[in-house]
Order: C-alpha cells, then structure tokens, then sequence
C-alpha cells in the first residue's frame, strides 16, 4: 500500500448462511453426516477499490446492495470471506443508528466508553468532553440514559463522539438522514473541515445531492456488486437508473465513460423534436409507483424534462431552466385544460398551476389527435429530490376541472447544487435584494 492510499479494498466477498428456522441451524449443528440445512447468500463479491487518502467517497446502492455489510468489514466489525482490506490510520465509524450504545448508559458515559475503546485515557476523553457535549446539543439529556433519547439525540451525541476523537478515516453510513437540517448542516461543514485537513471519508447516504456536493469520487453498488467507480454525478445517473427500473447494471456492463448515456440533445427551436416513439414508462425519471386517476377521455403517452440543452437527466444544475414535454392522445372531443405540480418526497406542494389559472384559452381537440405541450419554468429549488404531477382536465369551471389523465409522482426530478453553498433557507430561492435605507 502506497502511502497516499488510506484504504485498500481487494477481492471482498461475504458468504452468510440462511437458514429457514431455528430448528434448520440446530439440525445442521447437531446431524451426524454433517447434512446441510442452509443455503448460501453472497452479500458481496469481488469487491475491489482503493481511497486515497483525503479523498470524500461516497457509497451509493439500492437496500440489501451490501453497502453496510462492506462497511462492517472496513472497520473490522464483520470478517470477509474471502479478500483483504488494509487501512492506514484510525478509523472512526457512524455505521448505524445507536451502534455501540449502552441503552442503560447516559450519553456521556457511553462517550467514554468509545473514547476507551479507541484507546484513549479517560484523562484524554475528559479534555474532549465540553467539545463533545457542546456539539451534540441536547442539554441535559447528556446525562440521561440514552434508552430515552430520540433518533435524533443518538445521532447527535454518536456523530459527536465520532468526530472528536480525531481519526484518520471517517465513515458515516446513513445516520445523518435522522438529523434535523440545523445539525445535518453542522456535520457536513465539519467534514469539510476533514476533507481541509487532508482526512478520509466514506459517506453512505441516499440523498444523491450530498454525494455530488460533498464528494470527489462515489461507487455504485448492486446485488453485492460493484457496477461503476467514477465521478459522483456519472455514479448517481446510473444509480438513478437502477431505482426506476431504466438500467439493471450488472459488473462489466458499463457503458464507455467517453458515451453520454443522456437522450440525445434536444433543438430549443424545436419543441416536438423529442416526441419519438417512446412512452413515458420507458423514461428514466419515470416512478413506477405514480398515482393515476381520471375517465381517461385523453391520455397521457408520454412526459419528458429537458434542462441545460439535455433530455431526460438523471440531475438538473440548481436554477436551471426546465421545459416539461407532455404528448396526449384524445380519444373525445372536450375542452381541455393542462396542468402540473413539483413536490417534495413528503408530498408537500411546492408549485401548482395548469391553463385555467393562469388564464390561458385552450382549443378542444378531436378524437384521434396527438397534442404535444410544453410547460417551462425555471427551478432554484433547494437540492434535492422532487416528484413532479402532471394532468389534463376538462374545463368545467372549478380551478382543477374534471379530471380526464392526472398522473401523479409520474417522474423524479433530482435539483443538483452548483456550488458547495446554497445561500438560503427552505424549498425556494426568492433571490431577495437587501438594501440598508
């Protein structure tokens, strides 16, 4: 290992054994021939990648990928069946929520137990206590048993204890999702701090703003696999892809890095140049778990996001100009109206207008026509991950209409940050002016 390498991983696999009862594993224990009652499952396999040292990688991966399993064998929590793993330098890990807590221990006790664990004095840990304590932020539940702290207050005091025994190599795997956006907010400029300080980071995490925001290289992970080591946003377009169904990457399938795996460039001056063939279920940004309703008078073929010049991204750069396509067939002549919304994962409203309220007049189609509308907007949304409803109704003088093809969570749009700041609170950028009159 090379002195700027600060993890090695080479050929990891991890067998476990499955058995379908407790009886099945006593049987297997006790049969005298030996007789096998389990079958085998390969959480990983041929696991290979190295992290230098300084380096921010983030781990990506649908549930049951084997991220945490891999995790485990990194810190030396779990062996690998077959393979090495060398890391220089001391690791310290926030592999999962209350990991290593006394539930019957206060928080502070259970602080320095860790900081024992990890080879410091209890002199040593007493030095680091108010540091600890003062990030944490709980106030007196410090001192209560931490069997009566809230998910948030565990993460707070191990993500405190984690950072304040100064380690080599820092992992977080998932835990910060827990955490309100004050704290989260607190953690990520701290492992800036590392990352200034030349440490190591692996971050799990399934908010694939903070792996483009935060990282310098990300994996993907599938079926423990890994399918792709590269640049955080090539990692998360394919990583987008596994989750809707669009792409089962499997080792080896790689796409050339030198081809762009968007759709093709659309022509601005062409707004029905995107309408192929394709429906909207063969998107990448298509959710499959849509909510659609209406007396289907007209039907939505297909709906596609352009942004930055791109159709159909797996990201949009923050503050972007956005154009949606929609493709409708009618199968009855009405007066139609055209809407659409942006929400947030929790279903909160971001936006929600359609032709009706914004005062437009919209011709009745006949049967058997083919109508293409577009939507445009720009988005400074706040980075993250939304869901974007679309619909046609048919004017009857209410704001919504009578609902014909309302297709609701249709797609995901993912806003990418630009930079590492984002200068505002909440969902939307209102790009105020200040003056001091």
């Amino acid at each position: 290992m090379t002195r700027d390498v600060a993890i090695s991983v080479t050929n990891v696999s991890k067998k476990f054994r499955l058995f379908a009862s407790p009886s099945a594993r006593l049987a297997e224990a006790l049969h005298p021939f030996r007789k096998a009652y389990h079958h085998e499952f390969w959480a990983l396999r041929d696991i290979s990648f190295t992290v230098n040292r300084g380096e921010v990688l983030g781990i990506l991966g649908q549930n049951g990928s084997g991220k945490s399993t891999l995790l485990q064998i990194i810190c030396s929590v779990m062996q690998a069946s077959e393979g090495d793993v060398q890391a220089h330098g001391r690791i310290s890990a926030l592999l999962e929520l209350g990991a290593g807590f006394n539930p019957d221990f206060t928080g502070r006790q259970n602080v320095m137990l860790n900081g024992s664990i990890m080879g410091f004095t209890r002199k040593e840990m007493q030095r680091r206590m108010p540091e600890i304590e003062a990030f944490a932020d709980i106030g007196e539940f410090f001192d209560q048993p931490v069997k009566t702290y809230s998910s948030g207050m565990s993460v707070r005091v191990a993500f405190a204890a984690a950072i304040h025994i100064d380690p080599e190599i820092l992992i977080v795997d998932e835990a910060l999702a827990v955490g309100d956006a004050k704290f989260q907010h607190k953690c990520y400029a701290r492992m800036e701090d590392f990352r200034a300080r030349n440490k190591t980071i692996i971050l799990v995490t399934h908010d694939i703003g903070q792996i483009t925001a935060h990282c310098d290289r990300a994996i993907l992970l599938n079926k423990g696999r890994l399918v792709m080591d590269g640049r955080p946003r090539d990692v998360v377009d394919r990583y987008i892809e596994t989750i809707f169904g669009y792409d089962d990457p499997v080792p080896g399938g790689e796409k050339d890095a030198g081809e762009s795996r968007h759709q093709p460039k659309s022509n601005p001056h062409s707004a029905l140049e995107y309408a192929d063939e394709k429906r909207i279920e063969e998107r990448r940004s298509y959710c499959k778990n849509e909510i659609r309703f209406g007396d289907r008078r007209a039907e939505i073929l297909d709906c596609v996001i352009e942004a930055g010049g791109v159709r159909d991204p797996a990201q949009i750069n923050f503050a972007d100009p956005i154009n949606i396509y929609v493709k409708l067939r009618f199968a009855a002549e009405f007066a139609p109206l055209y809407g659409f919304g942006i929400k947030t994962l929790a279903g909160i409203e971001v936006y929600g207008s359609n032709t009706y309220m914004q005062h437009i007049t919209v011709q009745a189609s006949k049967p058997g026509t083919v109508q293409t509308i577009r939507f445009s907007f720009s988005a400074p949304l706040r980075p993250g991950d939304y869901f974007l409803d679309v619909g046609v109704a048919e004017m009857d003088g209410t704001p919504g209409g009578s609902a014909v093809d309302v297709r609701r969570s249709v797609a995901m749009i993912s806003i990418a940050p630009v930079g590492k700041r984002i200068g505002f609170n909440g969902l939307l950028d209102l790009s105020p002016k200040f003056d001091i009159l």
